[in-house]
């Protein structure tokens, strides 16, 4: 029997429609389409035809440089699987790569915020004029000098994936000293992204 994912996009995509460039960048002066229009357009349309979407950052890189008038900028590069379901459980993945650059801490927002802009234009088809990525702030970098590259597989994991590691400790899904000498950490939290992704997906097959 074919899922009902298909027939749900169909009818997100006829209550859509087309999206404005109601939003202009200050710096280029070019009109573009917000994140904030695309999700007031999509939301009424997902909502009465049922479908949610859930996020998975498959890989992200980070790089510093140098901004035209001297400071540092954050560049950011992400790669996202997106997964549009329904109530039926079927499903639709559309991986898309989002990049940004910000002066402060918003590189990263903004590198998803526009993943998941194309992500909706191409998974619902919404109307565009062009296929330009567009985010209301363009600052311009200097020529690359020394690449710093951080890759999020060799960071440490968060504190709700330690507790996460706590919790099946103390079930008894797996032992302490087993999973520490496994990955040659001292500590849970020393236990990096990637070492915590091989984990999840060991202990899930043996479930």
């Amino acid at each position: 029997m074919e899922g009902k994912i298909y027939e749900a996009i169909s009818n997100v995509m006829k209550d859509v429609g087309a999206v404005g460039k109601n939003d202009t960048n200050p710096n280029q002066h070019y009109k573009y389409r917000g994140i904030d229009a695309v999700m007031n357009a999509l939301n009424p349309a997902m909502i009465k035809n049922k479908i949610f979407v859930v996020p998975d950052v498959i890989d992200q890189q980070r790089e510093e440089r140098e901004g035209r008038n001297g400071g540092v900028l954050i560049y950011s590069v992400i790669k996202v699987k997106y997964t549009f379901y329904t109530t039926d459980g079927s499903n639709v993945e559309s991986v898309v790569i989002g990049e940004a650059m910000d002066s402060g801490d918003k590189s990263m927002n903004k590198a998803m915020s526009a993943a998941f802009k194309y992500a909706c234009f191409q998974t619902f088809c919404i109307p565009t004029e062009e296929m330009i990525d567009s985010e209301s702030e363009s600052p311009e970098p200097a020529p690359k000098k020394e690449k710093k590259i951080e890759n999020i597989g060799d960071m440490k994991i968060s504190a709700a994936k330690v507790n996460v590691l706590a919790g099946d400790i103390e079930t008894g899904v797996i032992d302490r000293d087993k999973l520490l000498k496994w990955f040659k950490v001292e500590k849970l939290e020393d236990i990096t992204e990637a070492q915590f992704r091989e984990y999840v997906e060991k202990r899930d097959k043996r479930k």
